[in-house]
């Protein structure tokens, strides 16, 4: 049983408020694109109760053969808020958001946590029964509790509401804090706009499943001498109800030709977004038109956790093993493998090598599906560990004593090599061509039919060409998938010497000179993805201006132990 409390409070609240610009024009002219604030911000505390039990039984069915059988329940009472202030969009059958949003202690409408029944089978087999073979098997369903969520409930009225205003941002300064909110816009007994207020969602599905995943495994052993093993395998998984960031109060893509900007949203002709929503002076005053566009245009943009994410991998393993013999060990390991999903950023920071949302809910799901940004198609990795034949007993200075022996005994040498190739990542558009009025930058481009050479080019400053993409017709999506290019490769050699020194029965002391990337090779990071500056290609499209591992690092360490 384990009991969770996640208070959020401060920054945590979004206290600070964000003004987003779609560019450095817009910057300078104080044209935001999206301006959020939280005016009075509160503190609330999110509780959550766990349990599990699990059963097991290993049943040894021959000599050379072993089955174990296990069945584990998962079980929690939901994300609650202590003091029944949980604020949670709902959505009707049409999936459209509620105007308010639904106010309780739970923060779900259904808890689909309370019975999580999980299998599973393993199985090992020696076919020779002489132990130079080993053959293992394994299947079983994991679930993975949502129990750190705070960070998407907490952003909804009336607690820590977003509000979206609407204008220059210098104009709305300074803001009033601690003022009462705004009635909803479109609520009974709600003012007139623009005296009514907008809110930007936040939440997650208020019927959400939990995250599931399905892993089976298939491996062989052999021991081809007394200390040396050789394993091959394959290893897959396939997870469904996963998290997908999504604006699922999106607006509907179109263009909009007027280039003063257009009331229901989308984007203008040269591809930049237009503001949701505007304020219009006449002759009796202001009036102030909602963005039509949106499913419910009481609502603002914002993002939300919805359950309907998909992953899969599949890899084969290669390992070669030699335990410790002679004062030497390494262990050498490839594996080659693919993940796929949905989308990998389910908080922005997560994968910047990839769209951080999905481009629309009314753009179907399953044609984001893509390499997921972290996944590394070949993967080598080396080990090393040798104990310096030196001191007494040794092959070197076997009949040294006393200072002779503690300066020249007791050292070890470890070494580790990987080598990986690039991850993956996505080219965009930088700017909102597909017409949702999404400001974050998730739109790709088309691939050029016309373009003939190396999409990748290597170099450092032009890791790729962006002729090798266009820009997709106003109010469509681009036709290049997720995770089409792979970024530089990565080469790391580490190594360290130990020394330790025996001081009395209690008392040793340990010298380490450690090194990190020795040949001081420079591992570069994935490129700049924005392949356009408005219609034009952009100067610093494909340009790599940061490293992915640091330089030649050494450190030394003396560490006393008693």
């Amino acid at each position: 049983m384990q009991r969770i409390h996640e208070n959020h409070f401060g920054s945590a609240a979004f206290s600070a408020g964000s003004a987003a610009y779609s560019s450095m024009l817009t910057f300078l002219q104080d044209i935001p694109s999206q301006f959020n604030i939280v005016r009075n911000p509160a503190t609330v505390g999110y509780r959550s109760t766990e349990g599990a039990w699990y059963f097991q039984d290993e049943m040894k069915l021959r000599s050379n053969l072993t089955l174990r059988l296990g069945l584990r329940h998962e079980m929690t009472d939901g994300w609650n808020e202590v003091a029944d202030r949980c604020s949670n969009y709902v959505f009707d059958k049409n999936f459209v958001m509620s105007t308010e949003p639904r106010i309780g202690h739970s923060c779900l409408t259904e808890n689909h946590a309370k019975l999580l029944l999980q299998p599973r089978v393993g199985l090992a087999w020696d076919p020779t029964g002489k132990g130079t073979w080993a053959v293992r098997a394994g299947f079983g369903i994991h679930n993975d509790l949502q129990d750190n969520v705070g960070n998407r409930a907490y952003a909804n009225p009336p607690s820590n509401a977003r509000e979206q205003l609407a204008g220059p941002l210098l104009s709305l300064i300074p803001l009033q804090k601690n003022v009462p909110l705004p009635r909803t816009c479109g609520t009974p007994g709600a003012p007139p706009p623009p005296a009514c207020g907008i809110y930007s969602p936040g939440g997650f599905d208020p019927v959400m499943f939990t995250p599931t995943s399905q892993q089976w495994s298939f491996t062989i052993e052999r021991g081809i001498a007394r200390d040396l093993m050789l394993s091959v395998g394959y290893v897959g998984s396939e997870s469904y109800h996963t998290p997908l960031s999504l604006n699922t109060n999106a607006a509907y893509p179109q263009v909009c030709e007027n280039p003063q900007g257009c009331i229901s949203g989308g984007t203008t002709t040269n591809g930049d977004p237009v503001p949701v929503g505007r304020r219009v002076l006449v002759s009796k005053g202001t009036l102030y038109h909602p963005p039509a566009s949106r499913p419910n245009p009481y609502v603002g943009s914002g993002v939300q956790w919805i359950d309907q994410g998909t992953s899969s991998y599949h890899a084969m393993d290669v390992s070669l093993t030699k335990r410790i013999s002679r004062g030497f060990a390494f262990k050498a390991n490839y594996t080659w493998g693919k993940a796929m999903d949905l989308n990998s950023a389910i908080l922005t920071p997560s994968a910047g090598n990839e769209p951080p949302y999905i481009p629309s809910p009314y753009y179907r799901r399953e044609l984001n599906r893509g390499v997921a940004s972290y996944n590394l198609n070949h993967q080598f990795n080396g080990y090393t560990s040798y104990l310096l034949p030196f001191g007494n007993g040794q092959r070197f200075g076997s009949g040294a004593t006393g200072v002779v022996d503690k300066l020249i005994g007791g050292w070890q040498w470890n070494s580790s090599l990987r080598i990986a190739g690039g991850f993956p990542f996505t080219p965009l558009t930088g700017s909102n061509t597909s017409g949702t009025g999404d400001p974050s930058n998730s739109d790709i481009p088309n691939w050029n039919p016309n373009f003939k050479g190396k999409v990748i080019v290597g170099k450092p400053d032009q890791w790729f060409d962006p002729r090798a993409f266009v820009l997709p017709l106003q109010g469509t999506f681009g036709n290049v998938s997720r995770g089409a290019l792979r970024g530089p490769r990565l080469f790391m050699l580490d190594s360290s010497l130990l020394k330790r020194v025996r001081i009395s029965e209690g008392l040793n002391l340990q010298f380490r000179a450690e090194a990190f990337n020795v040949l001081n090779h420079p591992n570069l990071s994935y490129p700049n993805e924005v392949v356009f500056q408005g219609a034009e290609y952009s100067p610093l499209g494909g340009v790599i201006t940061a490293t992915a591992t640091t330089s030649r690092q050494i450190q030394f360490a003396l560490k006393l132990l008693f």
